[in-house]
């Protein structure tokens, strides 16, 4: 049995969510908190962290983010994963930059939901349905990984993207202009067969380019 912690300020949906987690098989809600302190409290006081945390984004007093990133330097056994009503480029990429083991947005069914549980209990990560489909598309058969090679300002410019940095403010720091770069995403977009930021940073970061 895997124990599951959900971290939520929205009370109904947290009851809510929990109550569906105890339907499935192989797991059990061990306990709620309304921000990412007060999880951090009743782990630091506890004898059995949760297995796995359902951890809200946006939050008051500590956000998700924060959460994440602090449960990783200390109690990296965790398995977190991300919840918000969106998947937006910069939340996906604040919570694996802090070490989260996948990403979820609230709307997904509970087939979804149980998938997504069983795979990061047993597999160690699950990314979103959106997010997934990016990560396939840049690993097709006629790409393979291993035998791909960079130029050093392709891989400078996937690392930097990786960041929180904006396309002008990499330009700025790889001394190239707007233009350049546009053209380096452009292009490794369609060399890696992706179509959004997304794609690019998970590929970077699968493939060893990028590490969290």
């Amino acid at each position: 049995m895997y124990n599951v912690a959900i971290v939520d300020d929205h009370t109904l949906f947290s009851k809510a969510l929990g109550d569906l987690v105890d339907k499935f098989d192989d797991f059990e809600v061990q306990y709620f908190s309304k921000n990412g302190k007060e999880c951090i409290d009743r782990i630091s006081s506890s004898p059995s962290p949760p297995d796995i945390i359902l951890m809200d984004i946006n939050m008051p007093i500590m956000n998700g983010i924060e959460a994440t990133q602090y449960l990783t330097d200390h109690f990296p056994d965790i398995k977190v994963v991300g919840l918000s009503m969106n998947d937006d480029v910069s939340h996906i990429i604040h919570m694996l930059r802090a070490g989260a083991k996948g990403y979820l947005v609230k709307d997904i069914s509970p087939f979804v939901l149980e998938r997504a549980l069983k795979e990061v209990a047993t597999r160690g990560f699950y990314y979103s349905e959106n997010v997934t489909n990016s990560l396939v598309s840049s690993i097709q058969e006629k790409d393979d990984p291993d035998k791909l090679k960079f130029k050093e300002n392709e891989l400078i410019f996937m690392k930097l993207a990786c960041t929180q940095k904006t396309y002008k403010e990499i330009a700025a720091e790889m001394y190239l202009s707007p233009k350049t770069i546009d053209g380096y995403r452009e292009a490794l977009f369609h060399r890696l067969g992706v179509r959004s930021r997304i794609g690019l940073v998970l590929y970077a970061i699968k493939n060893g380019i990028y590490e969290l």
